[in-house]
């Protein structure tokens, strides 16, 4: 990240895992929980001036980078459950060929994370002077 600056930086809550957990109590070998943990913990999102980059793997990392200008548009959702937790799903869709829509699930204030990347995906459309036209 040459002269990139990181606005935030983030992994999707454990709560994600809360029913993997409760069936390991039930039914499921704990080590399969265990499993969920990990993979929960070692994805990170990260966003910068310019790109998000999602972060996942517990033995082989994956790393995929959106570039901001390419997001066309977002939307936030949220349950019952995440609405009490805190918590909500960020989805973006771009214009990206391998990743058409892009999911930040349960994510802790995912609604000021999406105004903070739709202020970003504006200043960097202006910075690269890109615009999005919308053919249909």
């Amino acid at each position: 990240m040459n002269d990139e600056r990181i606005e935030w930086s983030g992994h999707p809550s454990q709560w994600r895992n809360l029913w993997w957990f409760v069936a390991c109590v039930l039914l499921v070998p704990i080590p399969w929980a265990i499993w969920r943990w990990l993979e929960t913990r070692n994805t990170t999102y990260t966003l910068t001036d310019q790109r998000l980059k999602a972060t996942r793997g517990v033995f082989t990392r994956t790393t995929e980078d959106l570039e901001l200008y390419r997001v066309r548009d977002s939307r936030f959702e949220q349950s019952v459950a995440e609405r009490m937790l805190g918590l909500g799903q960020i989805v973006l869709f771009t214009t990206d060929e391998t990743s058409p829509e892009i999911r930040l699930t349960f994510i802790r204030d995912a609604e000021a994370v999406r105004e903070k990347i739709r202020t970003l995906v504006e200043a960097r459309r202006d910075a690269k002077r890109v615009r999005y036209l919308d053919t249909e």
